[in-house]
């Protein structure tokens, strides 16, 4: 793959493409590239199938007895399936399983007909997305990833495996791993940020808790790291929409979390709905075969999104159906997603010698192989369990846990004049905002079968953390988008008759997420007059943000004397945010994207390039790298958070001045609480390479630590870089490392000075 596009080569195979297969040394990489090992009764049954069959366990759609939420993200095929269909196409050996189905019940009886009445006995595959919790829901993914505790998601993970394999579930479509770069994104809140360290870090954590010790365990779920490749790069920040790069930012930022979650164990992936260069990712060998099987040795299988194979039809890379199973299959992608094309064209492609069948045959196995590492062939009904599915719903271990994540996730942007924590006691609070109360938008986007009615809501988080709740009073002052008739009087009469106004504002549900882009990633115009109108009684103001997305703050929000960025928290929501506002818990989250001054700076990430002409520090000066209306920088810059105490950074020590080529420098910085509370703080590494044959970003994160500091204490943290820690790619798109100076800071964001040095990387 070069830097200006990826060929076209390989994705569109002729009608001769045979005899060129039979000799070609993909053809030998198939033994190096197959699956893992499985009992040979498993693999013999690959020749016992039909092409129809064959097919069949390459088809996964939508199950037809769903219901709610599931029918709503993903409704089965056009014109309806029914229930008894559907369990007929899986007895014939048609369907090789079905996604986001209704609980143990459902797969009780589908796997028993297909055990019972196939001619086979291939068992079926209960596959889900469990994006951020199951029945007990967890703060949105990239809320989670602001913990900056990677080992927080292997927990809640782990939590959403055991609830959810209780209800038949063998596979969940997450992690989610793109780095998003550009807020108007909104899948934005299924990731972990724009960072490649913490994006690296949170995906293996995400595997490896849903995956557990034991992958045939009954409390355990196959991952699907997604969605492959670069999805979170998609122009404009547009859904769906094409991505153009060079092969060199693709594997310096980009591909790396994927290759994180894979390396932790995770047997399956997704292709992603975009494009990279003119080659929709669904049609692309240069990305599935040489990427991820001849370089990275991938074992398991590559799903489709949901109709992506399909869809390359409409982006004009595929003439029609057959077509577009052909590309999709020959490019590595192993079963597809609800678009029915693998059930219908393979069989006849093969027939008709446009697709090998010992290629099909692959692609077969490796559906096996995962099916019997998930221990479906020893006992297919080993997670199927009505009883255990309602034992394991919500228990209070589980909803402790979401107390605390949600918590763990709130970041205080600002707190002028120490305005939090709020006394518990003699206070009148106004809550004021769309939020404020009510069981919706609390669970966040991509819950398919939590519940907002369990969920906790604002008003009653905080009444219980009162000592008085009859202090409270709640308005809503305005909806998400729409103006309240009489809204803004009621809340200012609410903000005149209190001491402290808590206004809850942000995005609703439905604006964040799948298909929620926005071109101003701003609070909503009705929301803002209403914070102009309660900032103008000059009550003090504690902004309560609502988001899935980094959003560009103005007038009344912005410059609120406190603001607490607290996303979409899911179960515990109303406890959590409590618990930080009333003190009970000292914030320790940071931003893990940037918050830009205005919308139109994005894409913006932290670890951008300098430019020839980057902008100094003080009175703007014309001709440099900046926009008219504001600064090339973050309003808050990713890892940036207040905590209740004062983190002092200083004493920057490094066990040398150099770094030897083959050896590893130390260095060290001690941070003191010089508050009056216990605090936790993400302590942050950063370096900068000064001069290299390519360009560098102006910071890079290499380490972060959270240390807990008691009031007055100090720890000394230390760090530890190698030469393999300041690797990129180079000119010829390898990666390499050269000697040379570098900055290095320990401090609190990407955007402050903390303590700062240099070494230099010196080569023997």
């Amino acid at each position: 793959m070069g830097d200006t596009t990826i060929t076209r080569r390989g994705a569109l195979l002729g009608a001769g493409a045979i005899a060129a297969w039979a000799t070609s040394p993909a053809r030998a990489l198939l033994a190096a590239t197959d699956t893992m090992a499985m009992p040979a009764q498993v693999a013999a049954l690959v020749g016992r199938m039909t092409l129809e069959e064959k097919a069949g366990q390459l088809t996964l759609n939508a199950a037809a007895w769903s219901g709610g939420i599931a029918t709503g993200l993903n409704p089965p095929a056009a014109g309806g399936v029914s229930f008894d269909q559907q369990l007929a196409d899986a007895v014939a050996g048609r369907l090789t399983g079905v996604f986001n189905g209704n609980g143990a019940e459902m797969a009780r009886r589908m796997q028993g007909a297909v055990m019972r009445g196939s001619r086979l006995k291939i068992p079926l595959i209960f596959a889900a997305d469990v994006i951020h919790g199951h029945r007990t829901i967890f703060p949105v993914p990239v809320a989670e990833a602001a913990s900056f505790e990677p080992s927080l998601a292997e927990r809640t993970a782990r939590v959403a495996a055991y609830e959810a394999a209780a209800a038949g579930i063998d596979w969940t479509f997450f992690p989610m791993v793109d780095i998003a770069r550009d807020q108007r994104w909104g899948r934005t809140m299924e990731g972990a940020g724009e960072d490649v360290l913490v994006g690296n870090l949170f995906a293996a954590a995400r595997v490896r808790g849903f995956q557990g010790q034991d992958l045939k365990a009954n409390d355990a779920m196959m991952a699907c790291v997604k969605h492959f490749a670069a999805y979170g790069a998609v122009a404009a920040g547009l859904d769906y929409n094409e991505v153009d790069m060079s092969e060199r930012t693709l594997r310096e930022v980009y591909l790396p979390p994927y290759k994180s979650g894979f390396d932790a164990g995770a047997l399956s992936g997704m292709a992603s709905f975009n494009e990279i260069s003119g080659i929709p990712s669904h049609g692309n060998p240069w990305l599935m075969q040489t990427v991820l099987r001849d370089e990275w040795k991938f074992p398991g299988i590559i799903v489709s999104d949901y109709t992506g194979d399909e869809e390359m039809i409409a982006a004009g890379f595929a003439k029609d159906g057959r077509d577009a199973a052909r590309i999709a299959f020959l490019a590595g992608v192993d079963m597809c997603m609800q678009s029915n094309l693998y059930m219908l064209h393979l069989p006849g492609l093969v027939r008709d010698g446009l697709v090998p069948q010992e290629v099909l045959d692959r692609s077969v196995r490796r559906v096996l192989m995962v099916k019997h590492r998930l221990g479906l062939f020893d006992d297919p009904f080993r997670r199927i369990d009505v009883k255990r599915e309602k034992a394991r719903s919500r228990t209070k271990a589980s909803l402790a846990l979401a107390r605390e994540a949600g918590r763990k996730s709130i970041v205080l942007l600002k707190n002028d004049g120490d305005l939090l924590p709020l006394p518990k006691a003699g206070r009148r609070l106004a809550l004021i905002g769309p939020f404020a109360s009510g069981q919706h938008d609390l669970n966040g986007p991509w819950v398919v079968y939590g519940d907002n009615g369990q969920a906790v809501d604002l008003a009653t988080g905080l009444r219980a953390a009162m000592a008085d709740p009859a202090l409270l009073s709640v308005t809503a002052g305005s909806g998400v988008e729409a103006a309240l008739p009489g809204g803004i009087d009621a809340a200012v009469a609410a903000a005149q008759a209190a001491d402290i106004v808590l206004l809850a504002i942000g995005e609703s549900e439905t604006m964040s997420g799948e298909a929620q882009s926005r071109t101003e990633i701003v609070v909503p115009a009705p929301q803002q007059a209403l914070a102009e109108a309660v900032a103008a009684t000059g009550k003090p103001v504690v902004v309560i943000l609502k988001n899935g997305r980094g959003l560009a703050l103005h007038g009344a929000v912005r410059d609120a004397p406190a603001i607490l960025m607290t996303w979409f928290l899911g179960s515990e929501s109303g406890h959590a945010t409590a618990d930080v506002l009333f003190g009970d818990y000292s914030p320790s989250a940071r931003l893990p994207i940037s918050l830009p001054f205005e919308s139109g700076q994005e894409p913006y990430h932290y670890d951008h390039k300098a430019t020839g002409r980057p902008a100094p520090a003080g009175p703007r000066q014309p001709y440099k790298t900046q926009y008219r209306e504001a600064p090339n920088a973050a309003l808050y810059p990713f890892g940036h958070g207040l905590t209740y105490g004062r983190p002092d950074y200083a004493g920057l020590t490094l066990g040398s001045p150099t770094l030897p080529w083959d050896g590893a420098i130390e260095i060290a910085a001690t941070v003191r609480n010089g508050g009056t509370r216990a605090i936790e703080e993400v302590v942050q590494l950063y370096i900068r390479d000064r001069v290299a044959s390519i360009t560098r970003p102006v910071r890079q994160l290499k380490g972060f630590r959270k240390v807990a500091l008691a009031p007055g204490a100090s720890e000394t943290v230390r760090f530890t870089l190698r030469r393999a820690d300041l690797l990129f790619y180079g000119v010829d798109n390898q990666p390499t490392v050269e000697p040379g100076t570098f900055d290095v800071w320990i401090a609190p964001s990407a955007q402050a000075e903390g303590v700062h040095g240099t070494f230099d990387l010196t080569q023997a």
